[in-house]
């Protein structure tokens, strides 16, 4: 009895090692493929056929296509609520349509929409948990607990912050545990063993053929000082404004684009993005890219510049998201509330990285605290791009903007990952 006891533990370590790799793995092969369509589509066939605007042409097609899967399967990529939610109610999530799951992740991204891989990319790896479950017996009846172990990993690696995934998925799990599920321990233990496998995964992937994404661009640690700490008293109406106005817009152009015909609201998001991506490619893709560049000359642009970034950048994010080009939201506005706190550092002070450095966090911790209602996964979030220095003040602002955005939302009620759908995108 003992004997088999252990053997089924070490089993489940081993599956559970090999899951992690496979899903970071999966994660990596995505990201790459992303990033070379993308090189094809806006660089290497302009530049080959002379024809600038053959981006356009190529996103007007991809919109088609959307549309016609749209119309046909549904609205694919679920978000990562929704997948959370249909795996605690249903204990399943249906695979018949990971193909179409794919490739509606896939034609966003390379098209340069303004939206991030996560919502994609999770139900593409619940997809494949389930679909290992129903073909490996003894993975089975612990399907929901990898599925959640692959929604950690997917997060983590896309966010270089292992323990932000970890967060994001358990934070506000409730503590009943079911027949066939994995006590918090085990979690731990599997959650830390998939995080590892799926790292040496990615860094032997990375060796060989070089990095699939390279993220945000990193902040150094910076000193703040008593005037950082009194213009909180403007940060974080700034970042709480910048939910309101994206729950603005969300609510707007979700009602837009329910007034027209799937197919034609492909149609019609594939050129405005096109366009959008020739003429302002700042606002385009998920930002990180964009990023880089901004840190190095945001004390050089007026304050009414970057916050005109800023809101396009919101704006954009939304419309694709409600007009059938869907994808994450979270890189989006990490990279949107950035620009409204490097304008606001330029109003209050000099050129100086500190002052902006602060007051981007302090912007960005409130309005994720406000979207992903778990300040503590907000904050650590946020370590992919900000100094550890500032972790607390970040915690502190996400909570702030958790309780400010749930009294706040017009567009929806606020709804918690455990329950129904909500905010995740």
């Amino acid at each position: 009895m003992n004997r088999d006891r252990t053997g089924n533990r070490f089993r489940l370590l081993f599956i559970t090692a090999v899951w992690g790799g496979f899903a970071g793995g999966v994660v990596w092969c995505f990201l790459k493929a992303v990033a070379f369509c993308t090189e094809i589509i806006w660089k290497t066939l302009p530049e080959k056929s002379g024809f600038s605007f053959l981006p356009v042409v190529i996103c007007a097609a991809g919109g088609i296509l959307l549309g016609a899967l749209h119309k046909k399967y549904g609205d694919y990529p679920e978000e990562l609520s929704v997948v959370m939610f249909k795996i605690k109610r249903d204990k399943y999530y249906d695979y018949k349509n990971i193909a179409v799951m794919m490739l509606c992740a896939f034609i966003p991204l390379v098209l340069c929409a303004s939206v991030g891989p996560e919502a994609g990319l999770t139900g593409i790896i619940a997809a494949l948990c389930y679909w290992i479950g129903d073909n490996v017996s003894y993975a089975g009846v612990q399907a929901a607990g990898f599925s959640k172990i692959g929604e950690a990993v997917t997060l983590g690696q896309l966010f270089h912050s292992p323990l932000f995934g970890i967060l994001a998925v358990e934070e506000n799990e409730d503590d009943t545990k079911e027949a066939g599920t994995l006590s918090k321990t085990q979690k731990l233990l599997y959650y830390g063993i998939s995080a590892v496998s799926a790292f040496l995964i990615t860094r032997l992937l990375n060796t060989l053929f070089g990095t699939a994404m390279e993220g945000f661009p990193s902040f150094s640690e910076v000193p703040s000082g008593v005037h950082d700490y009194l213009l909180l008293l403007i940060y974080i109406p700034a970042g709480l404004l910048i939910y309101l106005i994206f729950e603005f817009f969300e609510g707007l152009t979700k009602s837009l684009a329910g007034r027209i015909p799937v197919i034609l609201r492909g149609i019609l998001c594939g050129i405005i993005v096109g366009f959008m991506g020739i003429s302002i490619p700042v606002v385009m893709s998920s930002g990180e890219e964009q990023m880089a560049g901004l840190m190095k000359a945001f004390s050089s642009y007026p304050p009414l510049f970057l916050v005109g970034i800023c809101i396009l950048k919101l704006l954009m994010t939304a419309f694709c998201i409600n007009f059938g080009m869907k994808g994450g939201h979270f890189f989006p506005l990490i990279f949107a509330c950035t620009c409204m706190g490097f304008a606001l550092s330029n109003i209050f002070f000099s050129a100086s990285e500190s002052h902006g450095a602060f007051a981007a966090a302090v912007v960005t911790a409130t309005v994720l605290g406000a979207q992903l209602k778990k300040p503590l996964a907000a904050a650590l979030l946020l370590l992919l791009c900000f100094p550890p220095g500032l972790l607390l003040w970040c915690f502190v602002c996400a909570a702030i903007g958790e309780r400010a955005g749930t009294a706040m939302s017009f567009t929806a009620k606020a709804k918690e990952l455990s329950g129904e759908p909500g905010d995740i995108k």
